[in-house]
């Protein structure tokens, strides 16, 4: 049985209707920031999550040698910030400037008014084909503010209905 065309399982894939984070991370030479919805709670004891990043993703080069990341879940409001942080960005731009945030626990950037925070030390690095897995031991858990969050769905922003 032969693999699946990259493309077919792209759109497969895109039939899974995911979250939308913003993964943050720092160096020594600043902040650094990606919209993720490769992400994926791991276990709750010890509580870890993971995300694959793309090794190509200059996130990638950054989480390598990075001792801590947040995520930044978002809410339906917030698009905005996910087209921000999934664009590229030339060598040396200020990600940040523009975007309010304060520091976490840890360190790493927290995006004002997302829905929850995790703020995670880098734990461990796993290969993952074309991706890397790395994972984090989460050190605090904030559900920050009400609401429904951002959801991928087909290639394309989304919302859930409120329960009822």
């Amino acid at each position: 049985m032969m693999a699946p065309d990259p493309q077919d399982l792209r759109r497969v894939m895109g039939l899974f209707a995911t979250g939308v984070t913003v993964l943050t991370t720092r160096r020594d030479e600043g902040f650094h920031a990606m919209t993720a919805n490769a992400f994926s709670s791991l276990s709750l004891e010890p509580p870890l999550v993971l995300v694959c990043i793309d090794k190509k993703a200059r996130t990638h080069r950054f989480l390598e040698t990075a001792s801590c990341f947040a995520v930044n879940i978002l809410g339906e409001e917030q698009a905005h910030l996910s087209g921000h942080f999934a664009r590229s960005w030339p060598e040396g731009a200020d990600m940040f400037e523009s975007v309010p945030y304060h520091l976490g626990e840890v360190g790493c950037p927290l995006l004002e008014e997302c829905l929850a925070y995790l703020e995670c030390r880098l734990v461990g690095a796993h290969d993952g084909g074309d991706h890397t897995i790395f994972v984090g031991q989460v050190k605090t858990a904030t559900a920050a503010m009400t609401g429904l969050p951002l959801i991928f769905y087909q290639g394309a922003y989304s919302g859930l209905r409120p329960p009822t």
